[in-house]
Parts: structure tokens; C-alpha cells; sequence
């Protein structure tokens, strides 16, 4: 049997970009991957983000918003930051992590002056869907 990959996704607040992340490798990487997801800080989880991950079909309700400190002891093989403050301000960790960045629109400011909800929400389904293409790809693209 081979042993999953850890793979943390990090971003600032931990309640978006690396909360959709963690739930699409839930749902399409069971079988190689144990996501993990955490923040710089710990902001809940959005609830927009909630939503449209539920319209693709994927549950994110029973993840926790969490600081990178309450992950810190799991022995990560990847730490993939998702936006540029996180890559900017990565902790470093103590296992041999290869951390590398794939950055992402932050949906709740690119909704800011969103119209409609609809309008806000369509934000957050363009950055849902770029986040499936990418965990599709994964792990391959990380070697």
C-alpha cells in the first residue's frame, strides 16, 4: 500500500481559497493525498465558500479553520500556498516540507463590489473551479 501524501494548502485567514483546496482533494484525491488546510490566522470558514463548493457537490462543513501553528507537528511531504501573503510569510517547518506557491484570486475581495450576491458569488465559483483544475493536476505537477 502506498502512503498518502500530506499535503497542507495555506493561505492568510484560512477560510476560502485553502479551505476550497483541502475539500477537492478530499473529494477527487482520496486515494494519494491527506489534505490539510490552515491559515497565517484563523478567520472561519466563509460561508460563500460554503456555498459553491456545496453547488459542485463537495461538503467543506466539517473543516475547521485553523492557524498553521495547530498543524506545525504533522510531518508534511508539500505546503502549497495559495495566496501571496502566505508565500510571502510562510513559517518554516521543521520536516523536510517542500513548500511551493500557486496563487489564487481572493474571492471575498474580488466581490467586494459585486452588484448582486449572484454577482459576488460568481467570484467565488471562477476561483472554485481554477482550484479543481489545479488539485486535478495534483501531485503530479508537484515533482
Amino acid at each position: 500500500m502506498v502512503e498518502k501524501l500530506k499535503i497542507l494548502f495555506l493561505c492568510t485567514g484560512n477560510s476560502c481559497r485553502s479551505q476550497m483546496a483541502e475539500g477537492w482533494a478530499r473529494h477527487l484525491k482520496s486515494d494519494s493525498i491527506q489534505p490539510f488546510s490552515a491559515g497565517l490566522e484563523a478567520h472561519g470558514l466563509n460561508t460563500n465558500a460554503v456555498q459553491v463548493m456545496q453547488e459542485a457537490g463537495v461538503d467543506i462543513t466539517s473543516q475547521k479553520s485553523q492557524t498553521v501553528e495547530e498543524v506545525e507537528t504533522v510531518p508534511f511531504d508539500f505546503v502549497i500556498t495559495v495566496c501571496g501573503h502566505a508565500d510571502e510569510n510562510c513559517p518554516v517547518f521543521t520536516c523536510a516540507t517542500r513548500v511551493v506557491h500557486f496563487g489564487f484570486d481572493d474571492p471575498p475581495k474580488l466581490a467586494q463590489n459585486a452588484k448582486t450576491e449572484e454577482e459576488a458569488l460568481d467570484h467565488y465559483r471562477r476561483v472554485r473551479d481554477e482550484i479543481r483544475t489545479f488539485v486535478e493536476t495534483l501531485p503530479e505537477i508537484l515533482w
